[in-house]
Parts: C-alpha cells; structure tokens; sequence
C-alpha cells in the first residue's frame, strides 16, 4: 500500500466532480469550439463548478483530440494525436451493452464516466466498435463515445436523456427528425442507424447487435461530420 499523491486528493480525482468535451482539433481549428463550449458551460453551471475558459490554447498543426476539463481549480487542455486509421467504408458494429447511464448526470459529460468506460470495454469484447447504453427503464439512452441516430418507421430518431451530442446535432441541423424515448424492443425495428462523435464524424452502422443494417454515408461537408484526415 502507498499513499495517495496529493493530486490524487481533490474531489475531482476523488468522486469526479468535473466537467470536461472532447474537441476535435483539424487544420488548425478546433472544430465546433462555439457548441463545445456552450454545453460545457451548462454542465459546469450544473455541477457548481467555474465558468470554463473559453480562450483556446495554441493548437498543434495535424489532427488531435483536444480534451478541455473543468475542476474547481479552472480550466485545463491536453492534447492527443487522432489517428483511427482508414474510414470503415462497410460501416461499424454496435452491441447493447448491460451498463445504464446515471439518472441524474446523463446529460452532462462529467468525471463520473465509469459507466461509459464500462460499456465500452464490453463493445470491444464483443468485438464491436461501439456499444449502447440504457437506463432504468429499458430506454436507449447513449453510446460509449458516440451518439446515436436511429431511422425508424422511415423517421430519423434522437434517443432521448443522453448527452446532447455536438456532432450529432450538427448533422441533423436543417434535417427532419424526431427526439424521443426509444425502448429496448425497438431496436429489432431500426431500419438504419449512424453513430456520431468528435473522434469518428458521422459513421454508418453495418450490424446492430445481431441484426444486419443497410449503409448510407451521409453527403456531408463540414469536417467536424467526416471521418479524420
């Protein structure tokens, strides 16, 4: 047994009280900094923490992964290279996984991530790129690290009582679509489904849990919606 270094003390490291996004960073920008730091802001207000900074660091040329952290000690960058290889042309795989999303924090992106973790680790053991978590009621509520769109009954649909992701919000700007609670059974009705993320763009989804999906590959433009350079 040793003791706990003094940075392992405070109650962000302690119990996860933070706030954090994930940012792209291409070409010299970060990507949809604006929307980033808007839903940072609500949940730091949320958790009683510090207005988060908004003046960015020096970005590094190439393309990373920006992650912005708020403590009750301010606000705080690290960099990490994002290299995920070739775009899966054939789409990416999703399973259900058995981890549920907090009741309280599922709308915010907050240091209590172990859930996500979790379902993640269980996605990669089945073998699958993501993995989709519930609540207590049976409801899709999220991805691991992703956000996800569902087309059902020829709508495209938002599970409800996630994060309010980014990315996803950016794609769906101007289309039409439905943001509503989605059970568990509803998934054998999914007719296409796309994952979406800072890290991916938007990605169609090839298998859901056991069943085949259609791939579409959305038209888009906006660097923030494509797949890394």
């Amino acid at each position: 047994m040793r003791p706990l270094p003094p940075a392992g003390q405070t109650p962000a490291a302690l119990h996860g009280a933070s706030a954090f996004t994930t940012v792209r960073v291409q070409g010299g920008e970060a990507l949809l900094w604006p929307q980033h730091l808007a839903r940072l802001a609500g949940t730091c207000s949320f958790l009683g923490l510090p207005e988060p900074d908004e003046r960015l660091p020096a970005l590094p040329p190439g393309t990373h992964l920006m992650r912005v952290t708020v403590t009750d000690e301010g606000t705080f960058f690290s960099f990490r290279p994002l290299q995920p290889g070739p775009r899966p042309e054939g789409g990416v795989s999703v399973v259900l996984t058995d981890w549920q999303t907090h009741p309280q924090l599922a709308g915010h992106k907050t240091g209590n991530y172990l859930p996500y973790r979790l379902a993640g680790a269980q996605a990669t053991a089945a073998g699958a790129f993501e993995g989709l978590l519930t609540d207590g009621a049976g409801q899709v509520v999220d991805g691991s690290r992703t956000s996800p769109v569902l087309e059902l009954g020829g709508r495209l649909v938002v599970p409800a009582g996630g994060l309010p992701g980014t990315t996803r919000a950016q794609w769906l700007t101007g289309q039409d679509h439905d943001e509503r609670s989605v059970h568990v059974s509803e998934l054998a009705q999914v007719t296409r489904a796309w994952v979406c993320g800072a890290g991916v763009g938007v990605v169609p989804v090839c298998q859901l849990g056991p069943k085949p999906l259609p791939i579409f590959w959305p038209p888009v433009t906006h660097p923030a919606l494509c797949w890394p350079l």
